[in-house]
């Protein structure tokens, strides 16, 4: 194995390990809305605002961490992001007034998700490889994320109820310290990369992306996926126990969710490299309008829950291998760190809406019916939008039309 080989190995790993770490813990958030909002007497919505503040943190400053990464590599940047994971864990764990919960789980939580999750990383392991073997290194970065879903759930579950959701997120803060010393297996070699856009002023790139209208038909079904996972993900648990299930099943359903993400993001990494990904992405939206209808409609119980979990664990996070896959095929990887965050900004958008409306719904009408069926309506009008893309590179110019939503 060749050193070019053996550097874009040791990214892929090391990239997969911060994932799961960085991922894991961001999903099992959803575990202390109860506990923290009946020791403190706090409505859902404040502790759904607090993470809708959060995505909407993370989504903002992605691109600006994204041509970051682009321009300074993966590594400081994942360095510079766990420093400020790992105060906002530690500042959560001693939260006791809705603006502590804002300022950690929100504002620092959110800066240090933003170089330490899919955008920044899943473009450095595409740049890292060969065109034809880019999405599926993405489906298997991809999938570590989701493991350490499955992971951390169970965990940090018993991490609560031995010790309290205190400690459980100091416990977090701890893992996520790790990721200083793992940063230094994320090697990139920025130098080699010679595109059509490296010519140009960022400026010129920005706007040609811009007039590019399949970019925009991407973003908006981005962000659809990104208000039902933080949905879902935030408030299922609760939603189950408000049924009359056990606490046990909102974290299985979430533990399975992120065991079947494992499956469902390689198949669609690998998926992403025969068939176009485009139409993919409508397919997987069109089932999970599919399987959330069911889901919704059909009488509940456990056995129904866990169906649930795994329908939408194959559903989960494939969207991202074949996000970033179609961006990157578009558009080249020289910016595209900076242009999947351009586009996790909508998910983002998406996140924050779903999360915050979650909260709000339910405090104002004691049910979460509204925000199920907006789920299934956005599920079809996002696989209406993907489907006319077309997965063709754009070639950029030196002195680009003014012609808006033409191809380049």
């Amino acid at each position: 194995m060749n050193q070019t080989a053996r550097n874009a190995l040791l990214l892929m790993l090391g990239s997969s390990i911060v994932l799961a770490l960085s991922l894991g813990i961001r999903h099992a958030f959803g575990l202390f809305l109860q506990p923290m909002t009946h020791e403190f007497g706090w409505g859902r919505e404040i502790f759904a605002f607090a993470i809708a503040v959060q995505n909407l943190i993370w989504g903002v400053v992605q691109p600006f961490v994204g041509a970051f990464a682009d321009r300074y590599g993966v590594k400081r940047t994942v360095f510079l992001s766990a420093i400020a994971y790992a105060l906002g864990l530690l500042l959560m764990a001693h939260a006791n007034t809705p603006t502590a919960l804002f300022l950690s789980t929100g504002l620092l939580i959110g800066l240090g998700l933003s170089g330490t999750s899919f955008a920044v990383l899943l473009s450095a392991v595409g740049r890292s490889v060969a065109p034809e073997k880019r999405s599926m290194a993405m489906g298997i970065a991809s999938a570590a994320g989701s493991f350490g879903q499955f992971v951390m759930l169970p965990g940090t579950l018993s991490l609560l109820e031995l010790f309290g959701w205190s400690t459980a997120l100091l416990v977090c803060a701890a893992l996520i310290v790790l990721l200083l010393p793992l940063s230094c297996m994320l090697n990139e070699n920025l130098s080699n990369l010679v595109e059509d856009s490296a010519k140009l002023p960022l400026s010129s790139v920005l706007k040609q992306v811009a007039a590019h209208h399949d970019f925009w038909l991407l973003s908006l079904g981005f962000f659809v996926c990104g208000f039902q996972v933080v949905f879902i993900g935030i408030h299922i648990p609760a939603y189950l126990l408000d049924r009359q299930l056990p606490a046990q099943a909102g974290t299985m359903v979430l533990a399975l969710v992120g065991l079947f993400n494992i499956a469902g993001t390689w198949i669609a990494g690998w998926l992403g490299g025969r068939y176009a990904k485009p139409h993919l992405l409508a397919a997987l939206y069109f089932l999970r309008a599919i399987v959330i209808t069911l889901f919704f409609y059909l009488p509940l119980s456990t056995f129904s829950a866990y169906a649930f979990a795994v329908a939408m664990g194959l559903l989960w996070l494939s969207t991202v291998p074949l996000t970033n896959g179609t961006i990157a095929t578009l558009f080249g990887v020289k910016h595209l760190s900076m242009l999947a965050g351009i586009v996790f900004l909508f998910h983002q958008l998406g996140s924050f809406l779903g999360g915050w409306l979650g909260g709000l719904v339910y405090d104002q009408t004691g049910s979460y019916s509204l925000v199920w069926q907006l789920s299934i309506v956005l599920s079809v009008i996002a696989a209406l939008l993907n489907l006319p893309i077309r997965e063709r590179s754009v070639t950029f110019v030196q002195h680009p039309t003014s012609r808006a939503g033409t191809d380049l």
